[in-house]
């Protein structure tokens, strides 16, 4: 979102010059749009952590072309070709320090809308929680439909580059949704507007709704840090730097909400630690240090914290990545990016109990889980291999390894589904959807719901009659199916719909989609 400081027939008068200092070019022409820091104002943060996906040619093609559906223009008439392929290099140069962004600055970046008024009541004639939320990322959107009806009933405008999967309040009502340059946007589902943002980060992974409504977690990447709002007002609460037991500085790789537990659960990128972070104010002191203790509840001893965000430490052999829960969020799976196994933590006492083959990078967090055989299992697609793998959580056996036309992203079903179904999200298969029962393991029918375009990431409505699938094309679509005869409902057009998320399966936390 670069954008043009001079009108458009001065513009047409200036020499294409060529500059001999990145940086002065990105003075020139960026920084009154990106910030003289790289770190984003009225456009993104333009700095290596939010451009992985813009690299070498597609980032110069961007400076001189501009992006379509943003206010980023070209600049091919104004740097010269050598000097976008050196402004390019220099945006992916890391910044010299970490950032600061601390609950002032977060404080600055209040954006509140002065048309909202909260109503009394839905102000639409849609079940309230069989509202499916669609993040269209083709033009930076999203669209409100009905479940029953399969109509979009609004269409609001959100952050560039939506990311972590919208978060509900537990009574269905507001829906947060959060971007990779760490705007965290609330809107009200009732009058479907948006109530106000800001920018809780600068580079951000994903966002946690706490499990009485009241706080919302977002995990960083930059700073290394988990910023806490309120969010009744998007007020900041707290800021934890991600610092480590040995004092090494670690980035978020997620945040979880533990309802269970009435907590956040952290996966943190570069230190070998789980941390939990209580939302209840009367949880239970954390010891981080020597206790003396001569019988049952009597404990000498200074705690760590205490009630309200108290945070504990579970010590790990590697870090982990990408969590998936069993139902009572008793235990969790993990992976590490290079390993070759899933690791099985018991919350309760704190350390790793099972280690698992888990080849391929499992995609633990779309795992899903339902009882086979009369015995609780999970399955997970992996990044890199052309397999789901099924998972007793009981005895942490693999049950099974169904092998797939292509490795895959996403997992969905529904307590009322007699199916699971399972993209091809990468390779030359794209376009495949295998629906799978849940009972025989096999792959009952495979869809191709539109031959060279990519298919991907079902959710069902509140019932379990309908699975709606993306495609995953900048003219895509939502696709409705009938759930039970796999037959094609219906089309609504849609720009990227790279996720949908329904109001009561989040809110529940559905054993068929992720949480």
């Amino acid at each position: 979102m670069i954008r043009r400081i001079f009108s458009a027939s001065l513009l047409a008068l200036l020499p294409i010059v060529a500059q001999s200092d990145p940086a002065v070019t990105y003075a020139t022409h960026c920084a009154v749009c990106h910030g003289d820091d790289r770190l984003g104002g009225l456009g993104p943060a333009l700095i290596p952590e939010s451009l992985r996906r813009l690299k070498g040619d597609d980032l110069i093609a961007v400076i001189g072309k501009g992006r379509i559906s943003t206010q980023m223009p070209g600049f091919d008439d104004q740097i010269t070709p050598d000097d976008m392929a050196e402004l390019a290099a220099f945006l992916h140069t890391p910044l010299p320090d970490i950032p600061v962004w601390d609950a002032d600055r977060i404080a600055e970046t209040l954006e509140v809308n002065p048309d909202y008024v909260a109503p009394d009541a839905p102000q639409h004639n849609a079940d309230p929680l069989n509202i499916f939320v669609v993040v269209e990322t083709g033009d930076h959107h999203i669209s409100i439909v009905d479940g029953d009806r399969f109509e979009v009933l609004a269409r609001l405008p959100t952050p560039l580059a939506v990311h972590g999967g919208p978060k509900f309040s537990p009574d269905g009502r507001y829906v947060f949704v959060m971007s990779r340059d760490g705007w965290v946007q609330k809107i009200d589902l009732w009058s479907m507007k948006e109530v106000a943002r800001l920018r809780a980060g600068v580079n951000s992974r994903n966002i946690a709704m706490s499990k009485d409504g009241k706080f919302l977690a977002v995990a960083n990447y930059l700073p290394h840090s988990l910023t806490i709002l309120s969010t009744e007002d998007l007020s900041v609460q707290k800021i934890f730097d991600v610092i480590g037991k040995e004092g090494e500085s670690s980035r978020v790789s997620a945040v979880y909400q533990a309802p269970q537990r009435n907590s956040f659960i952290l996966a943190l990128k570069d230190i070998p630690e789980i941390w939990e972070v209580a939302t209840d104010p009367n949880a239970e002191p954390v010891y981080e240090g020597f206790v003396h203790s001569h019988e049952k509840d009597m404990v000498e001893g200074i705690p760590s914290s205490q009630g309200l965000f108290a945070r504990k430490r579970i010590e790990l052999e590697e870090p982990l990545d990408d969590f998936f829960f069993t139902p009572d969020y008793r235990f969790l799976i993990g992976a590490a990016r290079e390993s070759e196994n899933g690791v099985v933590v018991n919350l309760n006492v704190g350390r790793p109990t099972h280690e698992l083959p888990l080849s391929g990078l499992p995609h633990l967090g779309s795992g899903i889980s339902w009882i086979y055989q009369g015995r609780r299992v999970m399955a997970t697609p992996h990044l890199r291999e052309a397999k789901l793998s099924v998972i007793d959580v009981e005895t942490w056996q693999i049950v099974t390894q169904i092998d797939t036309m292509g490795p895959g992203f996403f997992l969905r079903s529904h307590e009322n589904s007699q199916y699971l179904w399972a993209d091809v999200f990468f390779g030359p298969n794209r376009d495949v959807m295998h629906v799978i029962d849940k009972d025989t393991l096999e792959i009952v029918k495979t869809l191709r719901p539109a031959p060279g375009q990519t298919a991907a990431h079902v959710e069902f409505d509140r019932t379990g009659e309908h699975a709606l699938v993306s495609l995953w094309e900048e003219d895509g679509a939502v696709i409705v199916y009938d759930a039970a005869t796999l037959e094609e409902v219906k089309r609504l057009p849609m720009s990227k719909p790279s996720g949908k998320y329904n109001v009561h399966n989040k809110i529940t936390f559905s054993d068929g989609t992720s949480h």
